[in-house]
């Protein structure tokens, strides 16, 4: 049996372009699924409802792959797994719904996607011996001042309970470790999202025979909305897509993208839910994607 936890992913490697091109759609559709996520706070529609959704549909949909590769893949060591599973599935999504409903999606996107990269780089560094060089390093620090930027006028302007500064970098740590696992794992994007999404589902099964659901007496417009947003896009597209993203450009650079959505995030507030962008944003924004671009390698002679 092939033991794959010491080396990176054997498929088929994208190409740094498409890798790019992945990174770009996935923090589109997060910024996205922040501002639907936190639209079901005023709906009957509970964390456990979203989550059938999210990850029923890929279920669904890439059923031919995990039927194919078995719950359980020969040659995937089941630690890897188990922390795809909960890294990128039930437990994050759980952690992430139940702060983002807590909390403004400004905010949110704040807390998530600048905590992101930084704790992809931290494990990178740490565990796997990663040297990011100079601009890296600078694109990282970057990021924590265009962040910083963001919280502190967000801060400013909203009270954001401890609820959202304890779940969610807690929940993007999990996010950074299913990244590296999942860069290990020797498993394709599609094979990946397919076993996160079915474990996940089966997992949201389990906690509505105990909790309950609500979806039978959610709008149909409303189910329609998330089956979109949850299903399709975040559960779906984006779950692709960020694997891509990891597979051409590795844990860490894929990770940094992130960094854009509470960008996105504050924009969306702004166009959507009626709230004031000023020149903290437009600081914010034009910072922290000098900091995606020098974290990413974009400006690094080795690229």
């Amino acid at each position: 049996m092939t033991v794959l936890t010491l080396s990176p992913s054997t498929s088929k490697q994208p190409s740094t372009a498409f890798g790019y091109a992945g990174a770009v759609v996935t923090v589109l559709i997060w910024a996205n699924w922040i501002l639907a996520t936190r639209h079901t706070a005023e709906t009957q529609m509970g964390t456990i409802d979203l989550g059938l959704i999210r990850y029923g549909i890929p279920a669904l949909v890439l059923s031919p792959v995990w039927l194919k590769t078995g719950l359980l893949p020969k040659g995937v060591p089941l630690k890897l797994l188990a922390l795809m599973v909960c890294g990128a599935g039930a437990l994050f999504f759980q952690l992430t719904t139940f702060a983002i409903h807590s909390i403004p999606a400004a905010s949110a996107g704040i807390l998530l996607g600048g905590s992101m990269p930084l704790a992809a780089a931290l494990i990178g560094i740490t565990l796997f011996r990663e040297r990011p060089d100079t601009m890296r390093l600078l694109g990282l620090a970057g990021i924590v001042a265009g962040v910083a930027i963001l919280l502190v006028r967000s801060l400013s302007g909203s009270d954001v309970s401890w609820i959202g500064f304890a779940l969610l970098p807690a929940a993007a740590i999990l996010w950074a470790s299913y990244t590296h696992a999942f860069r290990r794992s020797g498993l394709s994007a599609i094979q990946s999202s397919a076993l996160i999404a079915i474990w996940s589902f089966l997992i949201h099964l389990g906690l509505a025979a105990i909790f309950g659901t609500s979806l039978a007496s959610i709008p149909l417009p409303e189910i329609g909305l998330q089956v979109v947003s949850q299903g399709f896009l975040s559960g779906l597209a984006a779950t692709v897509a960020y694997g891509i993203a990891v597979q051409a450009l590795g844990g860490s650079q894929a990770a940094a993208f992130t960094a854009i959505t509470p960008v996105l995030a504050t924009l969306g507030g702004g166009l959507l839910l009626g709230e004031t962008i000023g020149a903290a944003e437009i600081v914010a924004a034009i910072v922290t994607g000098m900091g995606v671009a020098l974290s990413t390698g974009v400006m690094s002679r080795k690229g």
